[in-house]
């Protein structure tokens, strides 16, 4: 029997899983530049981070993407712009856990402090055995058209497992 009350337990709980899955969802940052130098607050950047594909093993993906700077973006209120770049690489053998869907998103992060998020989707093109993956920034009104696409070929002795 634990010392803590149950609530406390629950909400110990409900943190340790909240921490989890922000860890999980996350990307590790690779490095930045500055592009604009701000006199309060952080400058204006170009960060590059990479994530693992969730269900592709073997296959890592590098997201460029820019991080409003000053006072706002050091508070988290600001909203970046939909500028994202994504290029995809084989890292190692490519394993399939289990069958992928025809178009699932694998990466999303937000943008702004309402709506706007940056996502990336795994598509499959059966025809040529490859991978497509797909950066682009969206909102809830109003989409963006920038975006940006990178494919990883599977070697053909390894079908990609549709479901």
């Amino acid at each position: 029997m634990s010392a803590l009350p149950p609530l406390r337990q629950r909400r110990r709980r409900v943190w340790l899983a909240a921490w989890l899955l922000c860890g999980a969802a996350g990307a590790e940052t690779v490095g930045s530049v500055d592009t604009a130098f701000k006199l309060i607050g952080p400058d204006h950047k170009v960060m590059v981070e990479v994530f693992d594909d969730p269900k592709v093993g073997g296959v890592s993906c590098y997201l460029s993407r820019a991080k409003t700077g000053g006072v706002k973006g050091a508070l988290g209120l600001a909203e970046d712009t939909a500028d994202a770049s994504v290029a995809c690489r084989q890292v190692g053998p490519i394993r399939f856990g289990a069958k992928l869907p025809q178009q699932e998103e694998v990466f999303s992060e937000r943008a702004s402090i309402f709506f706007k998020h940056v996502r990336v989707v795994r598509m499959v093109d059966v025809k040529r055995n490859a991978l497509v993956y797909l950066v682009y920034s969206d909102r809830l009104i109003d989409g963006s058209p920038k975006n940006s696409v990178t494919a990883v070929a599977v070697p053909a002795s390894t079908p990609v497992p549709l479901r």
